[in-house]
């Protein structure tokens, strides 16, 4: 029998798992002999070589299944799993079921790079952070019939200490997403919020693409205000052999920027000197970075995003042409730059600010990235800014980031306020309790005042909460305390029922995630960004 023959059993198998089971979302069930069944996530039904493999759920959770026939492996065989009993899915058949662990995520994209991240470049781009690790294939339902490409991988330093996760985990988190839904389109991974050349060590070996520098401790916020003798001191100080302050004066002072529509920058020289002294240690860190990402990292392919967002005063269209091109001169290629624009991106809120005035400046800096990159805007804090992204969306000028995080965390918590309030009451309670602690590093104004009692609220009022600016920042920031505070007997307080809910609710959490990221993503339908 020839090659086709010898593989019918399994091709007609892949056949009946891709079928669609009804309405979207829905997985078929298998039931096999004895009356077991696994429920199997159609998308994710692919062979490779002589095995076939899905995911699938039965009882006891989630797995991947590997199916041969009699005899015949593959690059899998060294890892036989749990087996299957014998007839679950045809006499000729054989099955086992592997863990969806670390080991196990790592052959997976050795067998299956669509499941590994990718380099996503200027493409318009959105990050989907994921602080439970399971949010990424719904993530991805949302985003179908988007331009906008997707980063799935993607956590800050400070979340992962908060969550007590590592690189591994939330890499390995998006290449299960990706196979479970079949996407092959790529995504991205993002190390978010590095620090130190330790933070990059970190992510990179894990495997991560994409680089997000944050210089915040360099920024010299006074510089705009001190006495401009003061300020000329300082900048001496900060003379190096990379950065000097005559050379700065002598390229940008007094001179003409003509940047597409029209517009023209002319800096001061008082305004290049306050640049230099609130942005010089910035530049100087960051070449610290990217060298150490290039010399100690070259195997990796990988792009970088520098942040300048979490800092107290805005950056003006003329500090970001400072910053952007001396960086440019020193040879440090930028993928996108997030600035910190004027108003307030609050955690978990909607934008406050004036649109006018954001859309003016919006305007200046899509304008320099185009000149001095050609590189994306970032809009990081970009959970639920939907003033932001109508305003962008319209104004179709050159390429976006748009970055989340918090916002899927809140909206599994209002999937358990749907399915299990009496738990969302606890944690509600604990989070009141410990926000002035954890807001602490956030920007946030929620006041718990303001939220009502948790045993005194119906189960409408505990889901209208996820709608109220106070309880939706307290719920935000106090996610690592949630997640990972035991009691006296070493068990989670809330953790295992929180996700155990989730589990059992899966394609209720997935329909409330989806319906939240497309009011994200459908404001971006008609921007122009081009790769």
């Amino acid at each position: 029998m020839g090659e086709k023959g010898t593989h019918m059993p399994l091709t007609q198998l892949m056949t009946t798992l891709r079928k669609p089971a009804g309405e979207p979302g829905k997985l078929r069930t298998i039931q096999g002999d004895g009356g077991q069944g696994i429920d199997v996530y159609p998308a994710s039904v692919r062979m490779h070589e002589n095995e076939l493999f899905f995911i699938g759920r039965e009882k006891s959770g989630k797995n991947l299944y590997r199916v041969t026939i009699d005899g015949k492996n593959g690059r899998w065989s060294g890892r036989e799993g749990e087996p299957v009993p014998p007839g679950a899915f045809g006499k000729s058949l054989r099955a086992h079921r592997h863990r969806m662990d670390h080991d196990n995520a790592g052959l997976l994209r050795e067998v299956f790079p669509f499941t590994r991240p990718v380099l996503l470049g200027l493409a318009d781009s959105f990050g989907f952070g994921d602080r439970l690790g399971i949010a990424n294939p719904a993530h991805l339902r949302a985003l179908a019939g988007s331009h906008m490409r997707p980063v799935l991988a993607q956590q800050s330093i400070r979340e992962l200490d908060r969550t007590q996760r590592t690189a591994e985990d939330v890499l390995d988190a998006a290449s299960w997403a990706a196979f479970q839904e079949g996407f092959t389109d790529g995504f991205g991974a993002d190390a978010d919020h590095l620090k130190t050349t330790d933070d990059i060590d970190r992510y990179a070996a894990a495997g991560f693409t994409m680089y997000t520098f944050d210089p915040s401790a360099h920024v010299v916020n006074e510089a705009v205000t001190l006495p401009l003798d003061e300020v000329r001191q300082r900048a001496q100080q900060l003379d190096s052999q990379h950065l000097r302050l005559d050379d700065v004066l002598a390229r940008y002072a007094n001179q003409t920027f003509r940047l597409d529509g029209g517009i023209v920058l002319q800096p001061r020289q008082d305004e290049i000197t306050r640049a230099f002294v609130k942005y010089g240690g910035v530049i100087l860190h960051t070449l610290v970075m990217y060298r150490h990402l290039q010399d100690r990292h070259a195997a990796l392919s990988t792009e970088v995003e520098l942040s300048v967002d979490e800092t107290d005063i805005p950056t003006t269209p003329m500090e970001h042409l400072f910053i952007a091109g001396e960086l440019k001169r020193l040879g440090v290629k930028l993928v996108s730059l997030a600035p910190r624009f004027i108003g307030d991106f609050e955690k978990g809120v909607d934008y406050r600010g004036d649109l006018r005035e954001f859309t003016r400046e919006y305007v200046l800096h899509a304008a320099i990235a185009k000149m001095q990159g050609p590189y994306k805007i970032s809009i990081h804090s970009g959970s639920d800014k939907f003033s932001i992204y109508r305003t962008i969306g319209s104004l179709r000028l050159g390429n976006v980031h748009v970055k989340t995080a918090g916002t899927s965390y809140l909206e599994a918590l209002r999937t358990v306020a749907k399915v299990e309030p009496g738990l969302i009451r606890e944690i509600l309670s604990f989070a009141c309790e410990n926000y002035a602690e954890d807001r602490k590093s956030y920007h946030v104004t929620g006041r718990v005042d303001r939220i009502p009692d948790a045993k005194k609220c119906s189960n409408q009022d505990l889901l209208d909460l996820f709608d109220q600016h106070d309880a939706r920042q307290v719920f935000h920031v106090t996610f690592g305390k949630v997640l990972t505070t035991r009691d006296a007997q070493g068990n989670y307080l809330f953790r295992d029922r929180l996700m155990a809910c989730l589990d059992k609710n899966e394609s209720v959490h997935y329909a409330t995630l989806i319906t939240h990221f497309r009011k994200h993503l459908d404001p971006f339908a008609h921007h122009n960004g081009k790769d």
